[in-house]
Parts: structure tokens; C-alpha cells; sequence
């Protein structure tokens, strides 16, 4: 059991469905329950499509949770109206995937930065708030010059480090990194994750970081979750899962990763996962991975696997650890 005080977010049995037409709907996350500690990092791996994201964007509040509860700090904040969360929102900000995007064409720098500031009356005037801006710059490695200037004069790595200066300005205690670093350049990449895991030795800032490439996981994270179609299949400490991976599918993601090393790469030529990820609107019955499992049984048709402790502190939802 996870001391509560240490506890800064507590996901329980969190489900998101988006509804379609024919009155159907898209099983985005389903059931899914973790907890991070102050001051550490959980990092969320899956394929494109299993529900990361949605799961981070539902954590935040920016999409209403269908069921589950999510307690921010000792508080539940799962059905608060979006005027009694705006408290709480200066504790948890988010950096989002494309820095293209996320940013207003039509604002400044300055204005970009200094939104969050204005939501929260945190400035007495413009020169307090000119003054933070700057200082915030400076630390994400922007000059002074940079605030009078709009997005698109800017280069991928430089519009993602405004997209991080406006999600610390306000100094929270959650940050959800919605994959911050695959729209930007490898040569980049290396340099914003440093600077992210500066920030959080000097701030004690606590991470939700979610990701497709599992070497960067397992730098940055101190825990690992996986995502398959909505749900979570196996959690543990990094350095755990990267060694003994239990579930069929976390073991197809490893075996798929690169690396540099001909001879075992030849090796691992047919490793990887058979077929497509199933559709979410229509997921299989029993355990949803079992469509594509080379270990699947007649029980994973039709039977959901719970996610069980197979070894302390290492949990998988798997019919073989039951």
C-alpha cells in the first residue's frame, strides 16, 4: 500500500467512452487505475490508439471522465464543475504533443506564457507579469527578445520549450507529458528531456509521461505502465519491466525496439506482435489482447483477466499469472 501522503495523483477504475453514431461507442479507456508518487514519474507506453492520451486528457479534466475517480492531492476532483476545479488546475498542467498546434498563431510569446498567469490573477500589473515571463524564458532557454514574437517564427524545439514554459509557470505539482518529444527532431529530443528532468530535481515536479518509444521511457520514468486497447496490462518499477516483462503483449514491444547490434537483430527478425490493434468501438470479449496472443487459451475468449500482483509490485492482467 502506497502511504497517502506520498501520493500526489490517484487514478481509480478511470473509464472514458466517446459515443459514435448508431449508438455505439469508443471504449478509449476502460477501467484503468494507477497512483504517482510526489516527485516521481509513471510513464504510459502502448500503441498508437490504445488510450494514453485520452487517459492523460481525462486525468486533467479536459475530457469528462464517464466513471471513476480521480483524487489530485487528497482531493477528489472527478466531478467538480470547471469553476470549482480552477483551483486546482494550477497544480496540474500539461504539455501536448505538437508544438504546432498547441500554440496560438494569433498570440505573442508573451501572451502565450503569460495566460496562465492572467486565468489565476496571479500578477498585481504588466510589468510583474513581463518580469516572470522573462524569468520563465530564461529558464527554458529563450532570451527576453523571444516574448514580443508569434509561434511561427519559430523552430519546432523552440515552440515546444514555450509550450513548457507555459505549462510551469505557475509552478504545479503535476505536469502530464502528452509526448512532448515525437513531433520534434531526434537531435532535439535529447535536449528537452534533460531540460523536463531538470525542472523536475529543482521543482519536485511529479510526471504522467506518455510516450511510443520505450527507450525514452525507461530514461526518464521511475514506473511504467502499459496501455493495450483502453486498458492497462502490466505496471511495474522500470528497471523491472524492461528486464522481466510478463505480458505477451509488453514483450512484443520490447522485442520490436531497435537495436544497435546486427547479429541480435537477426535474431529478433520475427519477433514483434502478429496483426492489427482490433477496433475499439468493437473490442474483443475476454481479454482484448487475445485476437493477436500467441499464448491465447479458450478461457482468454471469454474471461477478462484481472490485474494481479504476479510479483511484489509487479502487476499484470494475464490469464498465465492467475
Amino acid at each position: 500500500m502506497d502511504n497517502d501522503q506520498s501520493v500526489l495523483l490517484k487514478v481509480e477504475n478511470l473509464t472514458k467512452h466517446f459515443p459514435v453514431s448508431g449508438n455505439r461507442v469508443v471504449h478509449a479507456v476502460d477501467d484503468v487505475s494507477f497512483t504517482i508518487k510526489k516527485g516521481k514519474t509513471l510513464g504510459l507506453v502502448g500503441e498508437s490508439g490504445c488510450g494514453k492520451s485520452s487517459c492523460a486528457r481525462t486525468v486533467i479534466r479536459i475530457y469528462e471522465p464517464t466513471s471513476g475517480r480521480i483524487i489530485l492531492d487528497g482531493t477528489d476532483i472527478t466531478n467538480l464543475s470547471q469553476k470549482e476545479l480552477l483551483p486546482h488546475r494550477r497544480k496540474m498542467q500539461m504539455i501536448f504533443q505538437d508544438p504546432y498546434a498547441s500554440l496560438n498563431a494569433r498570440m505573442t510569446v508573451q501572451d502565450i506564457i503569460a495566460e496562465p498567469l492572467r486565468a489565476h490573477h496571479i500578477c498585481k500589473n504588466k510589468a510583474e507579469e513581463r518580469e516572470m515571463v522573462a524569468e520563465m524564458l530564461h529558464q527554458v532557454g529563450l532570451n527576453q527578445e523571444h516574448a514580443s514574437r508569434y509561434a511561427h517564427e519559430f523552430s519546432g524545439g523552440q515552440r515546444q520549450r514555450v509550450g513548457i514554459a507555459r505549462a510551469l509557470i505557475l509552478h504545479p505539482q503535476l505536469v502530464i507529458c502528452d509526448e512532448p518529444i515525437s513531433a520534434l527532431d531526434v537531435s532535439i529530443q535529447a535536449q528537452v528531456i534533460n531540460m523536463l528532468r531538470i525542472f523536475q530535481e529543482e521543482q519536485e515536479l511529479t510526471y504522467l509521461f506518455i510516450a511510443h518509444d520505450l527507450s525514452m521511457v525507461r530514461y526518464v520514468s521511475d514506473d511504467v505502465g502499459v496501455m493495450y486497447l483502453g486498458q492497462l496490462v502490466e505496471k511495474c518499477e522500470t528497471d523491472e519491466i524492461y528486464a522481466h516483462p510478463l505480458h505477451p503483449y509488453t514483450q512484443g514491444l520490447l522485442s520490436s525496439v531497435p537495436i544497435p547490434d546486427p547479429v541480435l537483430a537477426r535474431k529478433k527478425e520475427n519477433a514483434g506482435i502478429a496483426g492489427d490493434i482490433p477496433s475499439p468501438i468493437d473490442p474483443p470479449a475476454g481479454c482484448r489482447f487475445h485476437t493477436r496472443c500467441p499464448y491465447a487459451e479458450k478461457r482468454c475468449e471469454t474471461e477478462v483477466p484481472a490485474l494481479k500482483e504476479a510479483s511484489p509490485g509487479h502487476f499484470v492482467s494475464c490469464h498465465k499469472f492467475g
